[in-house]
């Protein structure tokens, strides 16, 4: 059985106080949450890591950082390591985001070393794959997770496989208002897991959680949560409200009673 998760992404939003008040709120929203069975991740910006840490330390919230660069330290300004993300009290690290490759040159090949390295560090990577609108209007969809799954995943073997979550984001539908429907999402998450069991087996791709990350809301939550291979959300601008966040956790813990 494969345990929802569901993760709050911030992007560059919240200051460090702003931060802490949302992650008490949510705290607040989601302590008496019935066995929810749920992992819930909050991922904020660097700058409010250790003290959103902190606030989620005597809870069943876990922690997780945007980004981070594959050496353990140097003279890489700006960069921060898997060292570092530890040392702040996180557990899991996305990877490979559309928006890091979209505006920050992020490639399969730096993908990779990113998920090598968190994994190095006994840090769960919550590994993006997706295509753009362009690509689907091409019907190139299966082509493009083939190659980010296929690339983004090469040299891992079985063991590390089961250590990763797969975000499913398909970029047009990432702040756009649009939405790909519980069925298109399926299809792809299908598409994953079995693409999944041809590198490493079957028995492994079964265990593996592919999370869906496209404009999820309150509203689809329930509907993607009843799809056989969805396993959770990584969740964008309803993240950054207590109310809509807390929302999705409650509702999809509801899917999975």
């Amino acid at each position: 059985m494969r345990k929802t998760i569901i993760a709050g992404n911030w992007k560059m939003y919240k200051t460090i106080k702003e931060a802490i008040e949302l992650s008490n709120g949510i705290k607040r929203e989601l302590f008496k949450l019935d066995n929810p069975g749920i992992d819930i991740v909050l991922c904020p910006a660097f700058t409010a890591l250790s003290e959103v840490a902190e606030v989620v330390a005597e809870s069943d919230i876990m922690l997780g950082a945007q980004d981070l660069y594959w050496q353990d330290e140097g003279a890489f300004t700006g960069e921060v390591s898997a060292k570092m993300l530890k040392d702040a009290g996180c557990t899991f690290v996305i990877i490979g985001h559309s928006e890091r490759r979209q505006f920050f040159g992020e490639t399969n090949e730096s993908v990779n070393k990113k998920i090598k390295a968190a994994l190095a560090n006994a840090l769960t990577p919550i590994v993006c794959v997706g295509e753009t609108l362009k690509q689907r209007e091409a019907r190139e969809t299966f082509k493009v997770l083939e190659d980010h799954v296929r690339n983004g995943l090469d040299g891992l073997n079985k063991e590390d496989l089961l250590k990763i979550v797969i975000a499913y984001e398909p970029v047009w539908a990432i702040g756009t208002g649009k939405t790909a429907t519980p069925e298109q999402a399926q299809e792809a998450h299908k598409y994953i897991r079995e693409l999944l069991g041809k590198l490493y087996g079957k028995e492994a791709a079964a265990q593996v959680r592919i999370q869906y990350g496209g404009s999820v809301k309150p509203e689809n939550i329930s509907a993607l949560m009843r799809q056989p291979d969805i396993d959770g959300a990584l969740v964008g601008g309803a993240s950054l409200q207590v109310a809509s966040f807390a929302e999705i956790v409650k509702k999809a813990a509801e899917v999975i009673k």
